[in-house]
């Protein structure tokens, strides 16, 4: 079991530097072949009585749906930051993660007056930060963003699974299943796929149209 006070200690170390506004930082969505890079930052407040808030990867879709709703019931902010595939192609995965995390820390009400990053990559923001490796594990508040990111997104590739059915992005939520795979090949790429992206780019002279059917490029 997690020591509940250890989780706190990343959030506790800022607030005696007098940071009262701590948000954590964490970005879902680097490795699938299609769809969105979705952010979130999160500032929980000092009574925050939410359990069971880890990285949201260790967490079944029912729970961690469950977390995301009290989360954003008892927040203090949220703030989310989604970057679509054709932003991700034109500036690559890396860049337009920390862009989703710039965005959802920009959009924090009110604003952050310290960062706890997830990974080892600092955001071009003007605020004090501390990047933390598996920051999820380790800070509550990263994974109360894990969980809000995880949930943001594949709600999002859950929609897009109604749009483009042939692709089952219900299931995988664009990551690089047998089944996606086979699926890109069969219909070629969509909208949402990353076209730069080893899977997708070897099909690029056939897209999917709306009828089915797939035309050259």
């Amino acid at each position: 079991m997690t020591d509940p006070f250890s989780v706190w200690e990343f959030e506790r170390k800022a607030r005696k530097k007098e940071f009262y506004q701590v948000a954590g930082v964490d970005e879902v969505g680097r490795g699938p072949l299609a769809g969105p890079v979705v952010s979130a930052a999160v500032i929980l407040p000092d009574d925050f009585s939410v359990t069971g808030v880890t990285d949201s990867k260790r967490l079944s879709p029912k729970v961690r749906n469950r977390l995301f709703e009290e989360i954003y019931a008892s927040a203090s902010a949220v703030g989310i930051g989604i970057v679509d595939p054709v932003e991700i192609d034109r500036i690559n995965i890396f860049q337009a993660s920390l862009a989703a995390m710039k965005m959802a820390v920009r959009n924090l009400e009110p604003a952050p007056e310290c960062l706890l990053i997830d990974g080892q990559h600092r955001i071009d923001e003007d605020v004090a930060q501390e990047t933390i490796v598996k920051g999820d594990l380790k800070s509550i508040s990263i994974a109360a963003a894990s969980i809000v990111a995880k949930v943001t997104r594949d709600r999002i590739m859950e929609r897009y699974s109604a749009e483009f059915p042939e692709y089952g992005f219900s299931s995988h939520k664009g990551y690089p299943t047998k089944a996606h795979t086979a699926a890109i090949k069969d219909y070629g790429w969509c909208p949402i796929h990353r076209r730069t992206f080893r899977g997708v780019c070897e099909h690029r002279h056939r897209y999917y149209s709306i009828n089915g059917r797939n035309a050259g490029a």
